[in-house]
């Protein structure tokens, strides 16, 4: 596995990010949210600090993948969407491949590793 730059990954809204970087920083943030949950319990200031930092974290991660899509970030309001908005994800963001060549966003994530 590549060396994944986490900084970018998970606090910045610009760029452009793979399927397997999008599937890794979903894995990680369902982790740390079990583990937050474990230890923290869900009541408390730590538990809602915590959830807004994973909240944030996967805002950035859905808004990057949007972009490799060729789509604005605002795509990710679908999100909010009970069902409809899990499923829209794991197909548009997980499984559909990106903009094949550089797009408004930038570069290709495949291209730049290579």
């Amino acid at each position: 596995m590549q060396d994944i730059d986490w900084k970018f990954l998970f606090g910045s809204f610009d760029g452009r990010i793979n399927r397997q970087l999008w599937w890794i920083g979903v894995g990680v943030l369902f982790v740390v949210w079990v583990v937050s949950g474990s230890l923290f319990g869900r009541e408390g200031l730590i538990p809602v600090v915590m959830g807004i930092a994973i909240l944030l974290a996967g805002i950035c991660l859905h808004i990057k993948r949007c972009h490799d899509r060729g789509k604005s970030g605002w795509w990710c309001l679908l999100l909010l969407i009970p069902v409809v908005g899990t499923v829209w994800a794991i197909i548009d963001l997980g499984v559909l491949e990106g903009t094949p060549g550089r797009n408004a966003y930038g570069a290709n994530p495949l291209k730049a590793r290579a």
